[in-house]
């Protein structure tokens, strides 16, 4: 047995292989991201080119590499989907998330009945076709997010947590999937319950722990290094490296945490961005102090004890003096500093490209599973674009009798942001004759708030639906884990032939992963045209929508 693993220098075409694809990764990201905002779309079809399915030009040890690398570069990059959360927003649309995710669950389920028609598949092997669709692409969600810069409004709010509801309950039917195989004949309770239990649990326990433990111990800590500016603490805390160890703890304990308790990692790691996110914006944290040098301050303002703004930030960091320079610590700045550009340039290409790996596209294109796959991707892309209707603004006053409107029942119907939302809470607007934008004492009154711009047309619902439509890492394992545990082949089979249903399943989630991030990327590049005809005079394109 060997007690140590031999050195061999790698040969060259194996270095030039290998580093062709990170190269050709990169590449292809960054082309597709400034014409299209589809970047993941190419490094999919790389992963294909030079993996398993294609060329086969990267060994299987390495592919697996690339695997591991690649699921922690989706870990990172939820995690910087946390980072990015608005407290504010998740309150305020956390009804509406919740409906969204229920619709882009329950549809996908129940029309993937249709394949017992369409490919003669049993009720179980439909159901889990349809358990392995429900689930929405938590990497391809951010991705599109962070590339088309909406993470942070009340659109990527909605998409991103309504994304990662769908994420538990795509654990869920891993952990069904598997005992439906085999030979269980029955499914425990706990199976079902006990994923969903912990994912509340740790929605209900951080923000409990928050409250009322880490918000005492900051505040705490925060008089100490009052009383202490020249302190050890004081000094400390001040680094850059101590906020990069604490942020990582607060990342690697709950993803751990999370993964024994029975629950999704990916979900842990929003978590745990959200709590960094929190600790940011709403607890005080004491300025630099003697580290930096300020000339021109002569009276400190109320609110200097808590965190500066980035303007200020800037400001300071160009007045301090080199020996003593001010400290960037807030979570995104952390994130920027040191997980940035590797998770941009090696870790995030990596996934996708391991998505790539998993599909056998030599298999998807036999006549009988190409025409099955494309029905069966047009119907569940129908049934994950369904969940765009919540955004849709619906003229309530267009129902209402015309004799009733004389008595002015019209303004109990108002015009709704979606749905079902709520109306912002508005002073007395004013007179339909007079625009909006002629009324100086709305535009210049601070205390009165200025009434959110209508979205321009179906904007803002269409983006929500086509960015739900992209399925990934959670169906390929659904589907992978059906097939190996034979639900998906009834009769005996050799182990490497995969039934129809299997391929049709995986053309379906593979198209749909393909399909989203285009369109969403079309969709974007209009946006933003529009968007430059708006600073023009033009209206809003995205509306309320598009606030953070």
């Amino acid at each position: 047995m060997n007690t140590s693993l031999p050195y061999h220098e790698p040969g060259i075409v194996t270095i030039l292989i290998q580093t062709s694809f990170i190269f050709i990764l990169n590449i292809v990201n960054s082309i597709l991201d400034h014409t299209l905002y589809c970047g993941l779309l190419g490094q999919v079809l790389v992963g294909i080119a030079w993996g398993t399915p294609g060329a086969n030009w990267i060994s299987i040890h390495t592919e697996e590499v690339v695997v591991q690398l690649g699921y922690i570069g989706l870990i990172l990059l939820v995690y910087e989907g946390g980072l990015s959360t608005s407290f504010k927003s998740l309150k305020a649309n956390f009804l509406l998330s919740i409906a969204v995710a229920i619709t882009g669950i329950t549809l996908p389920i129940a029309l993937s009945f249709s394949l017992q028609g369409l490919a003669g598949a049993s009720p179980l092997q439909a159901f889990a076709a349809g358990a392995a669709l429900c689930s929405t692409s938590l990497g391809t969600t951010f991705t599109i997010l962070s590339t088309s810069g909406l993470a942070a409004t009340r659109l990527g709010v909605v998409l991103s947590s309504a994304a990662m509801m769908d994420d538990i309950v795509g654990l869920v039917m891993v952990q069904v999937i598997s005992n439906l195989g085999g030979s269980a004949t029955t499914i425990a309770p706990a199976t079902i319950i006990r994923p969903i239990l912990v994912s509340l649990a740790f929605a209900a326990i951080v923000p409990f722990a928050c409250r009322f433990v880490v918000r005492p111990a900051t505040l705490l800590c925060n008089q100490h290094r009052e009383c202490h500016p020249a302190g050890m603490t004081q000094r400390v805390l001040c680094l850059k490296h101590t906020a990069f160890i604490i942020h990582s703890a607060v990342l690697l304990a709950l993803v751990t945490g999370a993964s024994y308790a029975g629950t999704s990692n990916l979900f842990a790691a929003y978590i745990a961005g959200a709590v960094v996110s929190w600790w940011d914006d709403e607890l005080p944290h004491p300025s630099h102090g003697g580290r930096t040098k300020i000339a021109a301050d002569p009276a400190p303002r109320e609110n200097q004890t808590t965190l500066l703004e980035p303007t200020m930030l800037q400001q300071r960091t160009q007045q301090s003096t080199p020996a003593q320079p001010l400290q960037l610590t807030t979570g995104a700045q952390i994130y920027a500093a040191y997980f940035y550009q590797p998770v941009a340039r090696v870790l995030k290409p990596f996934f996708f490209a391991s998505i790539g790996f998993s599909i056998p596209i030599s298999r998807l294109f036999a006549s009988r599973i190409l025409w099955r796959g494309i029905v069966y991707t047009i119907i569940m892309t129908i049934a994950k674009m369904v969940c765009g209707l919540w955004l849709v603004r619906i003229p309530w006053s267009a129902f209402v009798p015309s004799k009733l409107r004389a008595f002015k029942l019209k303004s109990k119907f108002p015009s709704l942001p979606h749905l079902w939302g709520k109306r912002e809470k508005t002073t007395t607007p004013p007179a339909a004759s007079t625009p909006v934008a002629q009324s100086p004492q709305r535009a210049t009154s601070p205390s009165v708030p200025p009434t959110p711009p209508k979205p321009l047309s179906l904007y803002p619902p269409a983006i929500l639906s086509l960015a739900m439509v992209a399925r990934g890492e959670i169906g390929f394992l659904v589907s992978a884990l059906a097939e190996s545990k034979g639900v998906f082949s009834p009769t005996s089979l050799p182990q490497d032939y995969p039934t129809d249903i299997f391929l049709i399943t995986t053309l379906a989630i593979f198209l749909c992963t393909l399909v989203s991030p285009l369109c969403v990327g079309l969709l974007v590049r209009r946006v933003k045209r529009l968007e430059g005809r708006r600073e023009r005079g033009a209206t809003s394109v995205l509306g309320v929508w598009g606030v953070e």
